[in-house]
This record gives C-alpha cells, sequence and structure tokens, in this order.
C-alpha cells in the first residue's frame, strides 16, 4: 500500500486516498477545482523519490496515447518542472492506476511533432494548460507513460 505524503494540499490529499480506496470514483475528477471544466480523466503516478527512494503518488489529468497514457508536467505554469517530472528524469519506471487497472510503466518525454500532437490533445482535455505555457518561460514537457507488458 502507498503512503499519502504530507505537505500536500487538501485537495490533491484527499484525490490519492480516493485514488487508493475507491480508484473508479476517483478515476474521473472535477476539473472546475482546478480552473477546468467538467470531469476530466485521472491517473494516479507513482514515481520512486530521487532523493528519498520512497514511493511518491500524484493524480494527473491524463489522455489515451498509441499504447499509453500522456501527462503533461505543467506545475500549474511554475518556473520549475514538478518533482514527479524529475523524479522520472532520474528513475522513468514508474507505477500507473487507471481506474481500477494498475501497471509498471515507463516514463519516456515526446518531442517534436508527437509533442505538439499530444500538446493539442491534453489542451483539448484541459484547456489551462495554454495558461499556463504562457506563464511559464520553459517549455511544458509532455510525458508518455508506456505500460509494460509481463
Amino acid at each position: 500500500m502507498v503512503d499519502v505524503p504530507k505537505g500536500l494540499p487538501q485537495w490533491i490529499t484527499d484525490h490519492i486516498e480516493q485514488y487508493l480506496t475507491d480508484p473508479e470514483g476517483a478515476h474521473m475528477w472535477d476539473a472546475t477545482l482546478g480552473g477546468g471544466s467538467g470531469k476530466v480523466p485521472t491517473l494516479l503516478l507513482i514515481t520512486k523519490g530521487r532523493k528519498s527512494g520512497e514511493e511518491r503518488p500524484l493524480p494527473l489529468i491524463y489522455g489515451d496515447v498509441d499504447g499509453g497514457y500522456a501527462i503533461i508536467a505543467s506545475k500549474g505554469g511554475a518556473p520549475a518542472h514538478p518533482a514527479w517530472f524529475l523524479n522520472l528524469e532520474a528513475e522513468p519506471a514508474c507505477q500507473i492506476h487507471v481506474g481500477k487497472a494498475q501497471y509498471q510503466a515507463v516514463a519516456r518525454v515526446a518531442e517534436g511533432d508527437e509533442r505538439e500532437a499530444i500538446w493539442q490533445q491534453m489542451v483539448g482535455i484541459y484547456a489551462p494548460y495554454e495558461d499556463y505555457q504562457q506563464a511559464t518561460s520553459r517549455k511544458i514537457p509532455v510525458v508518455v507513460l508506456e505500460p509494460q507488458k509481463g
């Protein structure tokens, strides 16, 4: 069982706890809590902390892509990448929960035309990503999580 990290905003802690106890209920998230509209699909990403070595769960909005799932390392347009992205840079192997389904996965950063196509898809799911990109000078990474067979 994954422990919920301390120090996160309550709405994120609540979403993690719901994902661990009621994954189907947690799968579709009310995006109005974060400036979006309606319900959006979320997965639970579990990375290995690059400093602590501990499992770090975080719910993230996702989109289906060929053979996997796309997530956006926006951090709300903050100037630095989110910790989960830095964790994946250090160790691309991760776990994901998508509703009731659980997978081991490997993360990679989409580039070029693939990145642009996925970015547009994700903006269609959660429009505030465009505002987040405008708010920061960094190019927000688009991450593809590829479930591993077996």
